[in-house]
């Protein structure tokens, strides 16, 4: 397959199937970053064009069909399947960060100055995200899966009590962006998730559950940025075009 380097990353992670692993290889954001080009993209990372486009032909030639299943479905689908497993996720894997930051912390801090940094980015991480997590869940989730509903059923969905579906999608995008600076953050503190000599078991672990966490944060964003928020534009335009 033929890369074109003028597409978008986000174009290009929703068309390929396993695309956002190779960026995550290369760490290329293919989630808020996910607007620029391909070659804007390498070249603000310093990245060979050549070696990313070969790793991205052979992920389109692997099996599997990446988010292929995910757009193909109903909004009600997606939405599922971001809640109960990266919404769980998120909030399971932030309680136990925060033990184990406290932990290290305790016993590393002093050596490593750098780790109270990481603890303070990430707490307030935590907090942004719970609320971001509620908002989505009680106000802008609900209201796709209603309108998607009255799609179905040709009947006139509610008005949406923030005007259009875009008010909010703007909101929740700007909060991924800031999400994105803070793991940006972290990675950059801990020296890209690199455990020092001396670390312990748990220092060692809690730089790798950190790496996880931040590489699912990086999906759950892409499968809202890339693919649930057009969609839902989308359905939006076309259902309040069908009823002018």
């Amino acid at each position: 397959m033929s890369i074109s380097t003028t597409k978008t990353v986000r174009e290009l992670a929703v068309e390929i199937p396993n695309a956002t692993r190779v960026f995550e290889q290369f760490g290329i954001d293919y989630c808020c970053g996910g607007k620029r080009s391909l070659n804007e993209a390498c070249t603000a990372a310093n990245l060979p064009i050549a070696e990313v486009t070969k790793a991205l032909s052979a992920a389109a030639k692997t099996s599997g069909s990446g988010d292929g299943h995910l757009q193909s479905g109903s909004l009600a689908e997606l939405i599922d399947h971001i809640v109960k497993t990266h919404h769980k996720f998120t909030r399971e894997e932030s309680a136990r960060l925060k033990k184990l930051l406290d932990k290290v912390c305790s016993v590393h801090g002093k050596n490593h100055p750098e780790l109270q940094d990481i603890r303070e980015t990430f707490f307030d991480l935590e907090q942004e995200l719970m609320l971001h997590l509620m908002k989505e869940e009680n106000v802008l989730f609900p209201y796709i899966v209603r309108t998607e509903e009255a799609n179905f059923q040709n009947d006139q969905p509610l008005p949406a009590p923030f005007g259009t579906v875009q008010n909010p999608v703007r909101t929740m995008m700007q909060e991924h962006d800031g999400a994105g600076e803070a793991l940006r953050h972290i990675r950059q503190a801990s020296r890209d998730f690199t455990a020092p000599d001396d670390a312990c078991i748990s220092y060692q672990t809690l730089y790798q559950a950190l790496a996880g966490f931040e590489a699912d944060l990086h999906q759950h964003i892409h499968l809202e940025n890339n693919i649930l928020f057009p969609r839902a534009i989308e359905m939006e335009e076309r259902t309040a075009a069908a009823a002018r």
